[in-house]
């Protein structure tokens, strides 16, 4: 890297040059060479890298060695080592330090003059009792009685009774729902052996109403608190994004709403084909009470809008039958049920063979083999128009469906409707049996159209309920009104 000055002129292409200046005397290299090697020696070198190497075993030597020269200079076990102990505390050193411990204090320390009794020291008779006893947040558990709970909190019989001819005035006891806390305070008693009478009792017997028994000069009187409620239905609008569950539920929709409105437009239109594009509008009873409590009910309105699939559904309550309408109040439609019981086909309708009577008649109906006391349903809505035994058909029970149509069900083990009854599709209405003339459980379905049997197999047919006159009108008052609800509040009067 660095050149001898006598050099230098040669390297610039000259002929023969003599230097200017003398050349610098050289190191003797066996010096130099002493030098070199012994700045290049590490004599402890990492032994965790370059393990196995000249310079690795270099170290362990190295470390060995130390610690040889460390063993061979320690001094030997059987020699001791003397030291020299504190000197015990005595005198006004031991007090000091006695009275800065803590263990004195414990056992009621020792410092300090002992007072003998004298004429101003009376002893007690008995143990001093507070005035008082608060006990709040007692709460009333899953089939506890009030009274009971009174009585477990020290609570008089006299006064729980008195407090229970109070509170039923103004509340049965069986509106008081399970986890009501009650807020209870318990008096100064005259004698040990009789429990504390009640001072005072509050607590929120419904949602808008609090309950306070107190004390007065003649004995125990209730006051009855309104809770201001405010009925507004909970309206929530947003746009579907990737998912309708969560669009609404990041919207501020409450969870068990959200599943209820797409369980219901599940019944109209695909839920998978409402995508970007469409709005929904979600519609739930609320109630709000002035003390903060909030309330949900039901969904009341379900709404998609702005895309191809506008709907507008709304609950209504029909001949005693509740259930979604659209805007124009038309109903669901409603089919029937292939198989009213869990079974298989045995036997087709038609003419055929009779295994016990031994020859060839109609069979009304279809014959579907199952499990003893396997259910029977319904096979649409329907009124029960004959529920008992007949003849060959045993235990047997005949449906109204309106429209003509109408359903049978044969050889029963048990029937589970009455004659006028009205049932919905799906209902257990009996159980299959071997009842009538039968050889083995089954059940015998027969379908009637305008009182004619015929192959339930052949036949399917669809029910559309349609509000009409008045009740039409209601429904679309009622639509109206939820529908003029604002965003994320609602109207100054909810109506059921």
């Amino acid at each position: 890297m660095f050149l001898r000055n006598d050099h230098g002129l040669e390297l610039g292409g000259s002929a023969v040059v003599t230097p200017a200046f003398p050349p610098v005397p050289g190191t003797a290299l066996s010096t130099r060479l002493k030098r070199r090697v012994f700045a290049n020696l590490d004599l402890a070198p990492d032994l965790g890298a370059r393990i196995g190497t000249l310079t690795w075993y270099r170290g362990v030597a190295t470390c060995l060695g130390l610690c040889a020269v460390t063993f061979l200079m320690a001094p030997g076990f059987e020699t001791p080592i003397y030291g020299t102990a504190a000197p015990a505390l005595t005198g006004a050193e031991l007090d000091a330090a006695r009275a800065q411990a803590i263990k004195p204090l414990a056992m009621g320390a020792t410092t300090g003059y002992r007072v003998a009794a004298t004429n101003l020291v009376a002893p007690l008779t008995d143990t001093p009792e507070r005035p008082i006893i608060s006990l709040d947040g007692v709460k009333l558990a899953s089939g506890d009685a009030l009274l009971s709970v009174l009585k477990r909190s020290g609570v008089g019989a006299k006064d729980a009774e008195q407090v229970g001819a109070l509170v039923t005035k103004a509340v049965a006891f069986d509106d008081i729902q399970p986890g009501t806390t009650l807020d209870l305070t318990l008096g100064r008693r005259t004698d040990k052996a009789q429990p504390r009478p009640l001072q005072n009792m509050a607590f929120r017997a419904k949602f808008d109403l609090k309950l306070e028994v107190a004390r007065n000069g003649t004995g125990l009187a209730l006051k009855q608190i309104p809770i201001a409620i405010d009925h507004t239905p909970l309206r929530v609008q947003g746009a579907i994004g990737s998912s309708l569950y969560r669009s609404a539920r990041a919207a501020g929709a409450p969870a068990k709403a959200v599943e209820s409105f797409i369980r219901t437009l599940a019944t109209r239109v695909p839920v998978s084909h409402l995508g970007s594009g469409c709005k929904f509008d979600i519609i739930v009873k609320q109630a709000r009470a002035a003390t903060g409590e909030v309330q949900l009910g039901n969904l009341l309105y379900a709404g998609v809008s702005s895309c191809d699939n506008k709907v507008q559904l709304m609950p209504w309550e029909s001949n005693g039958k509740t259930e979604w309408f659209d805007g124009g109040g038309k109903g669901n439609k409603t089919g029937m049920m292939a198989m009213p019981t869990n079974g298989r086909f045995s036997s087709a309708f038609g003419m055929r063979r009779h295994p016990i009577l031994g020859y060839t008649r109609m069979h009304k109906g279809i014959d579907i083999a199952a499990a003893w006391g396997t259910p029977v349903y319904a096979a649409t809505d329907g009124v029960v128009q004959f529920a008992g035994r007949s003849s060959g058909y045993g235990n047997f029970i005949k449906l109204n469906h309106g429209g003509a149509f109408g359903t049978g069900y044969g050889h029963l083990s048990r029937i589970l409707v009455h004659g006028g009854q009205s049932v919905r599709k799906g209902q257990v209405i009996g159980a299959v049996g071997n009842t009538g003339m039968s050889t083995g459980p089954h059940l015998h379905y027969e379908l009637y159209k305008n009182g004619v049997a015929v192959n339930p197999r052949s036949v399917a047919f669809s029910s559309l309920r349609q509000l009409t006159g008045s009740d039409l009108g209601a429904f679309r008052s009622k639509l109206s009104q939820l529908l003029s609800v604002p965003v994320g509040r609602g109207a100054a009067k909810d109506s059921d």
